[in-house]
């Protein structure tokens, strides 16, 4: 089965949203700890480092990923696949906003 440009560009997208939404997950347990919160600790000075642990592999993975997207869009001038790989652009900030919301 063969893809097409086009296709790849929707699976892309999909899989950007998919990806937003397991970072806003995987950030909303870096939240609070919950064993301190159990315990009715209210300390943020470990807090940072853990959802910082938590979010890295998702900025990595998902950074490398739409930065080669977006090259191969470049380079190939396939301006027309930019509007898709902008609507990721729009899916992250509005994760990112989300998270930051809850800090």
């Amino acid at each position: 089965m063969r893809f097409s440009a086009h296709r790849l560009n929707l699976v892309l997208l999909i899989v950007n949203l998919i990806g937003a939404i397991l970072y806003v997950r995987a950030a909303s347990l870096g939240w609070a700890i919950p064993e301190e919160r159990a315990q009715g600790i209210h300390s943020v000075t470990g807090e940072p480092f853990v959802w910082a642990a938590a979010i890295l592999p998702f900025i990595a993975g998902f950074g490398l990923l739409n930065f080669l997207w977006g090259a191969y869009i470049c380079i190939k001038r396939k301006w027309r696949d930019g509007y898709l790989w902008l609507a990721t652009v729009l899916i992250w900030l509005v994760a990112v906003r989300f998270d930051f919301a809850h800090h």
